[in-house]
């Protein structure tokens, strides 16, 4: 094989490394230079029969595992991500193109979070049922008790955090877990298994196949599979979710959404224009709950275009490495093809008005600087938007910007409604009861009120209409990896029955 940066990356399940049975490789590749980073093994049915089987061994006893002896293990997984924060988050700047200044600070970061959030939630009684009184001599309990073997399927823009945000609740609540990585950013999962098994994590408990789509249609197909979460975009999550009602899994789906973004007329400007360029400009706008739908005051449209024009040269491209770069390229040449294609459209077909940004391909920042044969794609802002054009509608997955006018805030919540998805909103305003007045009107499962993108562990998080089903993280987060068991104890001695002698 030719010369790659990083070592070929394996399969993973029995606690160690395999190859593949049907000997097939596919690269992945570095989006800043269009470079091969590694050769990747994929596996063939087979070997994802061998990684459930593997899960299946190990389920009987880490399900058995008193949680706070399992809170321990993933609590040393915990620490071992934050010793080696800046080498994780280097593999995730290489595999996805952002900058390392984001992934060393939220990536990894936030899934180390997540991953202590879940261990102590079940170390310190998460996991406990409710007994009830029902009469003197009658009681009710409940038990939560883990599922079985689970499938978990990456989206290619945050890898090794959603990895993370899967990974936690199920493992601490005593399942075992296959995860694909996406195939377009898979370098992470074999660092992330060899790194739970350093802490303590016995064989077959988190295991790793990698592929495309076939690989993950048959594992989450597969009959031995009681669970299966997914993370990506909506028509993707919808086969999955049929593949597994047919088989009556459990499912958790995170998909996409086309997120408005309100503007109160009161609002400060500045925080104003800074929210919504985190809500389209962060992470390149690769970002599912992306408000991509600025709905602006038509009285401030002006003041506010011409605060962003300022801000904008504060968007910094060029090396990811570099610590002061804020913008990496697309993470890759089909995702570059689709977003200019969105690019096109609105300035060809749709007709909105191009304020910065467009086709033309962004220049070096400097002259030593080297953009290479990268996917890199100038953070664009279309203003004068009408709600029928198909950049308003569809979800471009990319650094894409539509201003929307209105004259009454009733208007703007109607039309921020009008959409099948629902997977976040938010609302910039001075004034708090408004703000709570009109969150509470808008239809979205992750709503943020002058902020925008903040995920804590302690925030569950999940997707309304096609958006989604179910939530990740906070209290209710780890009810997704659990069935509950109902048992009533009649202690009268006496059975009360319909066939007694008359």
């Amino acid at each position: 094989m030719a010369s790659r940066r990083y070592p070929a990356r394996q399969l993973y399940y029995d606690g160690e490394p395999r190859p593949s049975t049907a000997k097939r490789f596919f690269e992945t590749i570095d989006p800043s230079t269009s470079k091969p980073l590694a050769d990747v093994v994929c596996a063939s049915p087979a070997d994802v029969d061998a990684a459930i089987a593997s899960a299946s061994r190990a389920f009987p006893s880490w399900s058995k595992t008193p949680p706070a002896e399992r809170a321990r293990v993933l609590l040393r997984a915990v620490a071992l991500l934050r010793a080696r924060n800046d080498q994780l988050a280097a593999v995730e700047t290489h595999d996805t193109g952002k900058p390392l200044s984001e992934t060393s600070t939220v990536d990894v970061v936030t899934g180390a979070d997540v991953l202590e959030y879940f261990a102590n939630l079940v170390g310190g009684g998460g996991l406990n049922g409710e007994t009830t009184q029902l009469r003197e001599d009658a009681w009710v309990y409940t038990r939560k008790e883990a599922l079985g073997v689970c499938a978990g399927i990456g989206a290619w823009n945050y890898p090794i955090q959603i990895a993370l945000w899967k990974s936690a609740p199920c493992l601490a609540a005593g399942n075992t877990m296959v995860y694909k990585p996406s195939e377009v950013t898979p370098l992470h999962g074999q660092f992330l298994a060899e790194l739970y098994t350093e802490a303590g994590l016995p064989p077959g408990v988190f295991n790793v196949i990698n592929g495309g789509g076939d690989v993950g249609s048959y594992l989450t197909s597969h009959p031995r599979v009681a669970k299966v979460s997914f993370t990506g975009q909506v028509s993707t999550g919808q086969k999955v979710a049929s593949s597994a009602a047919g088989g009556m899994k459990y499912v958790t789906m995170e998909l996409g959404g086309k997120s408005p973004l309100i503007i109160l007329p009161d609002v400060d400007l500045d925080i104003a224009v800074d929210g919504a360029m985190m809500a389209n400009f962060f992470s390149t706008g690769q970002v599912c709950t992306n408000g991509t739908r600025v709905f602006v005051p038509k009285s401030l449209q002006a003041d506010f275009e011409k605060r962003l024009l300022d801000k904008m040269q504060h968007v910094r491209m060029g090396d990811p490495t570099d610590m002061s770069t804020n913008f990496g390229p697309v993470v890759s040449a089909q995702h570059l093809e689709k977003v200019l294609g969105y690019i096109r459209h609105g300035i060809e077909v749709d007709k909105a008005s191009l304020l910065c940004g467009g086709l033309k391909k962004p220049a070096a920042p400097s002259a030593s600087a080297d953009m290479g044969d990268g996917y890199w794609v100038q953070p664009t802002v279309f203003t004068n938007c009408k709600d029928s054009m198909r950049i308003v509608q569809e979800e471009i997955f990319g650094p894409v910007m539509c201003i929307l006018t209105y004259e009454d805030v009733n208007e703007a919540v109607e039309r921020a409604n009008n959409t099948q998805l629902g997977l976040a909103a938010g609302v910039f305003t001075k004034d708090l009861n408004a703000a709570h007045k009109t969150v509470a009107r808008l239809q979205a499962g992750i709503t943020w009120v002058n902020s925008w993108g903040e995920s804590p562990a302690e925030m569950s998080v999940g997707g309304w209409k096609m958006s989604g089903v179910g939530v990740e993280n906070g209290r209710r987060g780890i009810e997704a990896w659990v069935r509950n068991k109902s048992t009533l104890v009649d202690m009268s001695g006496a059975v009360a029955t319909a066939f007694s002698k008359l």
